[in-house]
């Protein structure tokens, strides 16, 4: 039985607008910098590699707000079943372009319809910031409820204590919020949605991104 619909964010349409327009400029930054490959990231690739280990053989994984691939595909090649999904349908046409033997999905994380205790896992890189406030708790919640027991998330953001309005980003012209959370209360949300919290990495700020934080949680 699923729950009540998720309230859709009354930006929604501009975000994904926003996203198709600069999908290529940010397709082509991720592949001259390698920024969106973990492997590159020490302590990003050893937070997503102890996802991988914990729920190999949980059942399926889903890659919300997945952007060109990156991330899917590299949980693809270590076996995972798993699906990316994304808000613009620009970036998904990339991802399949750039990772043919992947599954790929155009779709909101307020949109998607998860059957109670359906996955084993499910990834939110740094893709869940422009949720306004009050709806990004009604997503892990069902996130929450998709899980299965011994399931977990794993979920990365920028830090901070603010919202920050977006006009440009990656060369191109956008309209979104970006929102900030301090680290205490994303887990604060994390823990009120169902999930148990059993790891925690802070970053702190560098040439491309400001701070972030990783948490991994778990549906007991």
């Amino acid at each position: 039985m699923r729950a009540d619909p998720i309230d859709r964010p009354g930006d929604l349409d501009a975000v994904r607008q926003s996203y198709d327009r600069i999908a290529d400029n940010y397709v082509r930054m991720v592949v001259e910098t390698g920024i969106g490959d973990v492997r590159t990231r020490p302590w990003l690739k050893a937070s997503v590699d102890a996802f991988v280990d914990t729920v190999r053989d949980l059942g399926p994984v889903l890659d919300v707000g997945c952007g060109p691939g990156t991330v899917t595909a590299y949980l693809a090649e270590t076996g995972l079943d798993v699906t990316g999904v994304d808000l613009s349908p620009r970036m998904v046409e990339n991802a399949r372009r750039l990772y043919p033997s992947c599954r790929f999905e155009v779709g909101s994380a307020t949109e998607l319809d998860l059957a109670d205790a359906s996955l084993g896992g499910i990834v939110a890189w740094w893709s869940l910031f422009n949720l306004p406030r009050d709806v990004l708790p009604q997503v892990l919640g069902s996130f929450a409820r998709a899980l299965r027991p011994g399931g977990h998330l794993i979920t990365g953001t920028h830090v901070g204590d603010e919202d920050v309005r977006r006009t440009e980003a990656y060369g191109g012209p956008v309209e979104w919020t970006t929102h900030q959370w301090s680290p205490e209360r994303y887990v604060g949300l994390i823990e009120l949605a169902g999930l148990r919290p059993v790891a925690e990495l802070r970053l702190p700020a560098d040439e491309h991104v400001g701070p972030g934080l990783v948490v991994m949680a778990a549906k007991d």
